[in-house]
């Protein structure tokens, strides 16, 4: 299981979910991904509206589905989902008064792991409880970083979170590694990936290669559509499908 987390926005981290989800999928792994962020854009991403979801991950927060009630299957060909939409914003909040509350999606997934032989979950933005769940549940934790300095910035929180959680919640959780995203091949993008490795390459996986910033990404979203439907030609599509067998092969 895989939580895909960045303390930071606009990293491309649903992005990374969705297209690593489908890549992995096409090597022949069976494939869940859980959206456990309230915007909903994995749904979105499949051509789903996620907004008009009968039933979604709030409702399995709350008690009153399971998850086996929720998945979607066979948005792509070895892959399903497990939804969520704007009422999982509400449902993060009723789960602060909850009981043993950090271990709610260790317990939620449980039932589903012999299916499956990758779980993605897909976090919020920040480092708060829905987020915090998904690590403890996890084994390992994928970070993308764009390649910009703030986003560099944010990856040491991002680290230091991973600690904490070793030491009090979650002692096999590992860092899978860092995806440089949304990379332009500008001065600055190529100063900040180089000095990410330089910084953290001896502790951490950083894959390679960095997965460029392309408007066929939007153009995939905005029809229901993975880039690999839509330009399998583009570097990022290239990148995605490289850092998945990678993954997967080791």
């Amino acid at each position: 299981m895989i939580a895909v987390a960045n303390q930071k926005g606009g990293v491309a981290k649903t992005t990374s979910v969705i297209h690593l989800g489908v890549a992995i999928a096409e090597l022949g792994k069976r494939v869940l991904l859980v959206d456990i962020d309230s915007q909903g854009h994995v749904a979105e991403g499949f051509g789903i509206l996620a907004d008009q979801l009968a039933a979604e991950m709030s409702a399995v927060i709350e008690g009153t589905k399971r998850i086996t009630d929720i998945i979607i299957p066979n948005v792509r060909p070895n892959l399903d989902l497990a939804p969520s939409n704007a009422r999982l914003a509400d449902t993060e909040l009723a789960l602060v008064n909850v009981r043993f509350r950090e271990l709610k999606m260790k317990r939620i997934l449980e039932p589903v792991l012999d299916r499956y032989d990758y779980i993605l979950i897909d976090c919020p933005r920040g480092l708060g409880l829905l987020t915090v769940n998904a690590l403890i549940a996890s084994h390992y934790i994928l970070i993308p970083m764009a390649a910009e300095y703030y986003s560099m910035l944010g990856v040491s929180l991002v680290l230091k979170t991973v600690q904490s959680i070793k030491a009090e919640g979650n002692i096999d959780l590992a860092v899978l590694g860092l995806i440089p995203t949304r990379n332009t091949h500008t001065v600055h993008a190529r100063e900040v990936v180089e000095r990410t490795r330089a910084e953290l390459g001896n502790q951490i996986r950083i894959f390679n290669p960095p997965v460029d910033e392309s408007v066929r990404f939007k153009e995939a979203t905005g029809q229901g559509k993975t880039v690999f439907e839509l330009a399998p030609e583009t570097p990022g599509a290239q990148a995605y499908r490289a850092i998945a067998k990678e993954i997967v092969h080791g």
